[in-house]
């Protein structure tokens, strides 16, 4: 199986939503990770 972008999104929405299900306070750092991430992955491609 190999992992490519399409398959990283979703990979990092799980883990963001169980590290924001113990840590509240975490959901404005991994919002702001992820729509970094995102706009840098939409500019590569």
């Amino acid at each position: 199986m190999t992992i490519g972008v399409a398959h990283i999104q979703p990979i990092i929405a799980i883990i963001a939503g169980i590290a924001i299900l113990i840590v509240p306070r975490l959901l404005n750092y991994i919002v702001a990770i992820f729509l970094i991430l995102t706009g840098i992955l939409g500019l590569i491609r």
